[in-house]
């Protein structure tokens, strides 16, 4: 089941140029915070935002090109999701869902849920109807969170270089489809 209270206050737009440091920043604090346990304290603790930020490039969308979603409070940014055509060798899927995060002090609020939801719909306006997704091997929270949303896993997995570290994942997939109202749901 989808959740959907999220607070008023939240907005969700498109990354724009200038949205680099502070997507890079969730990113990084989420990671620090989210994979403790999964990933050593010592490369965690070494992850910068600015180094991460360089690789953002934020502009016009197509559906060759990413698109990062950010969600927004008062003007500040507290979560992203960016889509893209995926990378996947036996292409099981034409569109991933490559990241999803939240700034560790806004979990649990529906943000995640809420850019998950605007991701998909944007996937579908791409033309899109099936999407797929890699998670960190044993990310209890965002397996659980993944599966609350729709999401299953087809069985594959990889050892894939993230961020400079190899890491075990698990390919999660969904089908896109429009309800009457307009937002994606499990097909």
């Amino acid at each position: 089941m989808k959740q959907s209270s999220i607070s008023k206050s939240i907005l969700i737009r498109s990354a724009i140029p200038g949205d680099e440091i502070d997507v890079a920043r969730v990113h990084v604090r989420a990671w620090q915070v989210g994979y403790q346990g999964l990933l050593s304290d010592a490369y965690l603790t070494g992850l910068r935002a600015e180094d991460r930020a360089k690789r953002y490039t934020f502009g016009p969308v197509s559906k060759s090109r990413s698109k990062t979603l950010v969600a927004t409070e008062s003007g500040v940014i507290v979560g992203f999701a960016t889509v893209f055509p995926a990378q996947d060798d036996d292409r099981t899927s034409p569109a991933e869902l490559n990241a999803l995060y939240v700034d560790p002090d806004c979990w649990k609020r529906g943000i995640g849920a809420a850019l998950e939801s605007a991701a998909g719909a944007s996937l579908v306006q791409l033309g899109y109807r099936h999407a797929m997704l890699w998670v960190l091997a044993g990310n209890v929270r965002a397996i659980g969170f993944y599966e609350s949303q729709g999401w299953g896993t087809d069985g594959t997995s990889r050892q894939a270089e993230v961020w400079g570290i190899t890491v075990d994942e698990i390919r999660y997939v969904r089908s896109l489809d429009l309800s009457a109202t307009g937002a994606p749901v499990v097909g």
